[in-house]
């Protein structure tokens, strides 16, 4: 089956609702869907450098998915001696050596449906969800969290308990998306389709949603998200956590601040990262 003819089928199970139960061929068209996620060969979102955004988001992608959750049944999926229950459309994947991906024993997890590129190190605990796409060389450190349909890069560091937040739902809303060479610091929270740029730095304890204001004091300008374009890291960016003064009402009288992101320097590219990002987030 071609990727067109898988996403047309795709398409037409996910309109019929839960009449597409009744279809015989339902399943394995999910079985096919799953499958190109893990190899890779479909994506929820994939680089489109004519898109506003440089992405395209493949809504179809992400129906199937959903339709793969229409068809799942609760079912037994324990193993190792814990003890799971979940739609069995979505059980946990496995590994081989083959695979070049290193899963470091202590209670990881990746989701059917997932794709992780050789190269990947993966320290527990940390889980992939579906539909996440993990590239070449990325570092996925202990309790680090990469959600449903978010786009991870080469040589990106989730550093511990990095949370990349997940979209399923609205269909057309853009995933999060982290590109080449990122450095997500601890703690930090990147949600509702923001795009981090290539050779951002993100220092521990950033939070980027869509409601956050970028303040990037080396431009003069802040960034924002829109109702049409999500927020946007710069190319080589260095965020840090910050504040802003409240100044009105109750919140100035009694000196407060909110939260605030940022941007604080532009990392040079002909600086050696390793050497840049530990200097940089010390």
């Amino acid at each position: 089956m071609s990727i067109q003819e898988l996403q047309e089928t795709i398409e037409r199970l996910f309109a019929a609702g839960a009449s597409a139960l009744e279809d015989p061929g339902a399943n394995a068209a999910f079985q096919t869907l799953r499958s190109a996620l893990e190899s890779g060969g479909v994506r929820a979102a994939s680089p489109d450098p004519s898109a506003p955004t440089g992405w395209r988001v493949n809504a179809w992608v992400k129906r199937g998915i959903l339709l793969g959750f229409r068809l799942g049944h609760l079912d037994d999926l324990s193993g190792a001696g814990l003890s799971f229950v979940d739609k069995h459309t979505y059980p946990a994947r496995s590994f081989a050596p083959a695979d070049g991906i290193r899963i470091v024993p202590g209670g990881s997890s990746v989701r059917s449906g997932a794709f992780l590129a050789r190269g990947v190190v993966c320290m527990p605990p940390m889980y992939v969800n579906v539909g996440a796409y993990v590239d070449e060389g990325t570092m996925v450190d202990s309790h680090a969290l990469v959600g449903s349909c978010a786009q991870i890069g080469k040589r990106v560091h989730l550093s511990a308990a990095a949370q990349i937040g997940g979209v399923l739902e609205p269909i057309n809303a853009s995933p999060v998306v982290i590109e080449d060479d990122v450095m997500v610091g601890g703690n930090t929270g990147v949600y509702e389709g923001t795009i981090v740029r290539q050779g951002a730095v993100l220092a521990a304890g950033t939070i980027l949603t869509r409601g956050t204001p970028v303040y990037d004091l080396v431009n003069g300008v802040v960034l924002k998200a829109t109702p049409e374009m999500p927020l946007i890291i710069p190319e080589n960016a260095v965020v840090v956590p910050g504040s802003r003064a409240v100044t009105k009402g109750k919140g100035q009288e009694w000196g407060l601040s909110v939260y605030a992101s940022v941007i604080v320097k532009y990392r040079d590219e002909k600086t050696d990262l390793s050497t840049t990002l530990e200097d940089l987030l010390r």
